[in-house]
């Protein structure tokens, strides 16, 4: 039977395919105006002044209009990855996709502190 690739060659095309993968996801731009859009699971918590959420500890919300987009974009991906505790937010992250997390974190930032972030308003 004839070896179609050595173990090298393999391992030098999964090497190639994840450098490939990395570089693009480091090359995501979010678009606040894309973000404006899929921000309608965040303004349930996010956009409400000293909310308290009670799952799966009681747990100040932080109003995030203003924060760096890149921070929010990195954070929700470590929510996603399972690197920040906190169950329902993971669940929300596993459904993102890093452009979906780039856009989020660009629509808050376009936001102010005081902004009522509701896009729907």
């Amino acid at each position: 039977m004839k070896k179609l690739f050595t173990l090298s060659q393999l391992a030098a095309c999964a090497i190639l395919a994840f450098a490939g993968f990395s570089a693009q996801a480091a090359d995501v731009q979010g678009s606040a105006d894309a973000g404006k859009g899929k921000v309608w699971l965040c303004i349930g918590c996010h956009s409400i002044p000293d909310y308290r959420a009670d799952y799966p500890l009681v747990y100040k919300v932080p109003m995030i209009g203003g924060q760096n987009g890149a921070y929010i974009a990195t954070a929700l991906s470590e929510y996603k990855k399972g690197e920040r505790k906190h169950p329902t937010m993971r669940a929300i992250a596993t459904s993102l996709s890093d452009q979906d997390m780039a856009d989020i974190g660009e629509y808050y930032a376009a936001q102010t502190a005081t902004s009522p972030n509701n896009p729907l308003k």
